[in-house]
């Protein structure tokens, strides 16, 4: 009897999709434990499930509908992309984005297919078509990119837009060789295969644009309940990416992308929670995309590779993409370091593996065989392309001054005396703070103790514009209004995370019709005082002052010496703040040290290793 194999035992569809999306949102989990690119670890892990250990095929286990699946999965990244897309956001970097969209894409289109026939070999039929897909630089692998790295705004900003918005004009582009290669080779005639280019795109640009405008207008004047508005745009959205993209393939993802761009400038007042909903989403499709076009490698692809194909990633990576930026930003104003960061990133993923595979088989039937190779060659340059970008892109910024500060911040919201002193023992540690209040007059002490300040709501469009919020991971909301701090808590906590947004204590009310409810807001401050009681405290001789622990001198010592004191976190060695509230479960270690608000006592200090920090 045959003993059944790894390799020959199909897996059921609902343990393949379990198995796939345990192990996208794996490996993001342990890449944010390891602070490791995620895009590297989803890679590695759809590769050993499939061609290393035979555990998972998606073209077996799945079938045919793979690939209508990572269609679908990819219009939903580009539309959730587009709804990123508002033109008041794009500020100073407006003029990089348009020049990096209307002269990256043809010039980018350009070096590439001379990067394939010069380094890879190919005929100028297979350069053409695959150049314009390499035009996308991968939406799917920038946005988990930038939340790993942390940029400074502009620079983001720049690879952000350029990703969604060339991602379908690289399509289309390919769309539009395709055509030229078809009529080259067979009899079509030149103008019925313009005729439908032309018609396919005008259809997407004029669906994409009605079915955005319809949503928004309906969203606007209520024909649609809150509940329905995520399941309609769903919806809506399958019907334009079908529609579109059976007039003309791929044109799809062009509809679908300016559907998203078009609700995002509409001003919806829902649109935060809808987009919130839309990244979630998002996020459990990248991670399934990649596992699965990972899991569906076929190692015999990878021996159609040769050492040009070496040259041909080199080529693309060191000298067609820096030409195309280059080239594209002269005259544009953008400072040189942010021109040369833009110019050494770009990697590729989903979208281009996916368009690669379909026009390479449709190029092989028409009578091109060397296309033969360009799924390979695609896969190589998206490998490649995630795992340098994702190990490099981090250290590039900070050495070109593009990062966030290396120390992770603290935004305290309220000015008063006590944050200020808190401000101020933080500074003393060398911890980035950043105080704001929309009311101007509260922030004079800050100012006098020369804490950075910003006077201004911290939820406006102003703060977005004029600060660098990136440099800051934490959140303190300590006004004096708890509906604020609340306000501020929520709206804020899934943007930094709400294991990041701390509030004061809340003043308790008698009346229960009173007391806002316990699941919106922060998590509370471990200071175990209101806003009020901080005050007084500090009035009365309270100070902030900053202990280091050691194997001689332990939290225990620390706790028995100072028994009245009330922590309110730990730095570890590196300088990074964690903050303590009821429910943290924080292991104090030799060589940390201990932020504690303290009574006046009148003892020694000599286990101090700042001076005492009071308004």
């Amino acid at each position: 009897m045959a003993i059944e194999t790894a390799t020959d035992a199909a897996m059921s569809p609902v343990m393949a999709f379990a198995l796939v999306g345990v192990l996208g949102v794996g490996s993001q989990w342990v890449a944010w434990r390891l602070r490791m690119p995620a895009i590297v670890l989803m890679l590695a892990a759809g590769i050993l499930v499939g061609p290393v250990l035979g555990l998972f095929d998606p073209a077996r286990d799945i079938g045919p509908l793979m690939g209508p699946m990572i269609s679908i999965a990819v219009a939903i990244i580009l539309f959730e992309g587009g709804l990123t897309l508002n033109f008041h956001q794009l500020r100073d970097a407006a003029v990089g984005v348009k020049r990096l969209v209307f002269i990256g894409a043809p010039l980018g289109w350009i070096t590439s297919a001379l990067a394939l026939h010069y380094g890879a070999g190919l005929s100028w039929q297979a350069s053409a078509v695959f150049g314009g897909i390499m035009i996308v630089t991968g939406p799917t692998v920038i946005a988990p990119l930038l939340r790993t790295a942390r940029l400074a705004r502009r620079p983001a900003a720049l690879l952000h837009w350029e990703a969604i918005v060339n991602d379908p004009v690289g399509a289309m582009a390919a769309v539009l060789a395709f055509e030229v290669v078809v009529v080259i080779n067979t009899k079509t005639i030149f103008g019925a295969a313009a005729v439908e280019l032309a018609v396919g795109i005008a259809a997407a640009l004029a669906l994409g644009w009605a079915a955005g405008f319809g949503l928004a207008r309906a969203f606007k004047r209520g024909w649609v309940p809150e509940y329905m508005k995520v399941p309609v745009l769903f919806a809506t959205l399958l019907a334009v990416f079908g529609l579109t993209d059976g007039i003309l393939h791929e044109s799809g993802l062009l509809a679908v992308t300016v559907m998203g761009i078009v609700i995002a400038n509409a001003g919806l007042p829902s649109f935060t929670e809808v987009r919130r909903f839309k990244e979630h989403a998002t996020i459990l499709l990248v991670s399934g995309v990649f596992i699965l076009l990972a899991a569906g490698l076929d190692f015999s692809l990878l021996a159609q590779l040769t050492w040009r194909s070496a040259v041909f990633v080199l080529a693309v990576v060191l000298l067609a993409r820096p030409i195309t930026v280059f080239a594209s930003l002269i005259g544009s104003g953008l400072p040189w370091r942010e021109q040369v960061l833009v110019a050494f990133t770009g990697p590729r993923g989903v979208v281009l593996v996916a368009v690669a595979g379909l026009f390479g088989e449709r190029l092989v039937s028409v009578g091109v065989e060397d296309a033969a190779v360009i799924p390979a060659l695609a896969f190589l340059l998206v490998a490649v392309t995630v795992v340098l970008h994702g190990f490099t892109l981090a250290p590039l910024a900070r050495a070109l001054g593009l990062a966030g500060a290396d120390k992770p911040g603290v935004i305290i919201i309220g000015g008063s005396d006590w944050s200020t002193a808190l401000a101020e023992a933080l500074m003393s540690a060398d911890v980035p703070v950043l105080m704001t209040d929309p009311n101007y007059s509260n922030l004079r002490t800050a100012r006098r103790a020369g804490v950075p300040t910003f006077s201004g709501d911290i939820l406006s469009e102003g703060a977005e514009e004029r600060l660098e919020l990136i440099s800051y991971s934490m959140i303190i909301a300590a006004t004096d209004n708890d509906a604020y701090n609340t306000l501020v808590a929520t709206d804020l906590g899934p943007e930094y995370g709400r294991e990041n947004v701390f509030q004061v204590g809340r003043a308790k009310s008698e009346n229960r019709r009173h007391q806002l409810p316990a699941t919106l807001g922060g998590r509370p401050l471990g200071l175990q005082a209101t806003y009020n009681e901080l005050g007084q405290l500090l009035r009365e001789g309270w100070t902030f002052r900053i202990t280091r622990l050691s194997e001689e001198f332990t939290f225990e010592d620390w706790r028995a010496k100072r028994p009245e004191a009330r922590a309110l976190g730990l730095l570890s060695e590196d300088g990074e703040l964690k903050l303590y509230s009821k429910d943290s479960h924080m292991k104090p270690e030799p060589g940390m040290q201990v932020v504690a608000f303290r009574p006046p006592n009148g003892e020694s200090n000599t286990d101090e290793t700042q001076p005492p920090i009071s308004a």
